[in-house]
């Protein structure tokens, strides 16, 4: 089946703000992270950026809320009346008109501000993060949610399809693939190029990475139309973003790491921009940025056993063919499947 897409339903969404905001435990250094929540083009749902906006800060919980909110539902009763004004500081105060839709993407390992990553174009709110205690956003198992989630592996089974996958992100970013020297070559601003090695470990992941938002970005519209009509629940799309570490480590604060930069804040416009024409902007993206690198980025994905299907979503996706046999296998737990080619 075409656009193949990983699909998690009604997942506690503090494991995918704890990987974006909060190393391993016993560190007892401060954290450091930003966030960026970037407006639709077409419909607003964000405040306009306080004058003061080198002294705004949320709590992650906040953020947690916020996207919450976002998404439709109800920030957690447990949210303190200081946090919910802080929430009214961000968010437009109309909860008739939700997105119900959000792109995150996670920067880890990072030396950069989020809004570093961002087209100065766009309309944005962005805020430092503070506190990395667990976020808990109040969701629950009846909630009726969809995250869609990319791992950062570009595919390895056959050289035909790795091939494919590396013209198609070189095309993407306006680039080149130079299959017979292994190279990845993207045009940048400046009129120079940055020459990826694939033969070298950190280029190959910063590759990676970028596949990965093209794929995540690639499976949230094809998962958006296929629940078109038929239901419409809440949607999370969810990339983890390691690649600008992988640069910084082998080539510490070298040109070659503001190249990357500026590629990553190309690619972050360019799906921003795709999911925004395909949700018809009903969507707002947040970019977080962390200087750590959590072990546990994945844990998205590793959905608790209490999880389930709600049953209505689970019957409009089997009269839409989502479930059907032949369109899909479960993986592992019930609420975890994927659509196969």
């Amino acid at each position: 089946m075409a656009g193949c897409h990983r699909l998690v339903l009604l997942l506690p969404l503090f494991l995918a703000l704890a990987a974006a905001a909060a190393p391993g435990q016993g560190q007892g250094h401060d954290r450091e992270a930003s966030a960026v929540f970037i407006d639709a083009a077409s419909h607003r749902y964000l405040r306009d950026q306080p004058a003061d906006d080198q002294e705004a800060s949320m709590s992650l919980n906040e953020v947690s809320a916020a996207i919450s909110v976002l998404l439709g539902f109800a920030p957690p009763t447990s949210l303190p009346a200081l946090s919910s004004s802080q929430l009214n500081k961000v968010l437009l105060p109309n909860p008739f008109d939700r997105p119900r839709a959000v792109f995150l993407v996670q920067i880890a390992g990072s030396d950069a501000s989020a809004d570093s990553f961002v087209s100065e174009a766009s309309s944005t709110l962005k805020t430092r993060i503070e506190g990395a205690n667990n976020a808990a956003t109040g969701l629950t198992d009846k909630d009726e949610l969809i995250i869609i989630h990319s791992d950062e592996s570009l595919d390895h089974t056959g050289s035909d399809l790795l091939d494919s996958e590396l013209s198609s992100l070189a095309n993407w970013l306006e680039g080149s693939y130079q299959k017979s020297s292994g190279k990845l070559v993207i045009p940048l601003e400046s009129g120079n190029s940055l020459t990826l090695l694939l033969h070298k470990e950190a280029d190959l992941e910063f590759v990676s990475s970028l596949a990965s938002l093209l794929k995540t970005t690639e499976r949230a519209i094809q998962a958006h139309e296929d629940f078109s009509g038929v239901i419409s629940p809440a949607e999370l799309s969810v990339c983890h973003f390691t690649g600008i570490k992988a640069l910084q480590d082998e080539y510490a604060s070298t040109e070659i790491v503001k190249q990357g930069t500026e590629i990553v804040r190309r690619a972050v416009t360019k799906a921003f921009q795709s999911l925004d024409g395909a949700y018809k902007g009903k969507i707002v993206g947040l970019l977080m940025s962390t200087k750590e690198s959590p072990s546990f980025l994945g844990s998205i994905i590793e959905a608790p056993s209490s999880l389930h299907i709600s049953r209505r979503l689970e019957e409009a996706s089997q009269t839409n063919g989502l479930l059907a046999d032949e369109h899909a296998t479960y993986q592992g737990h019930p609420s975890v499947f994927k659509c196969q080619d």
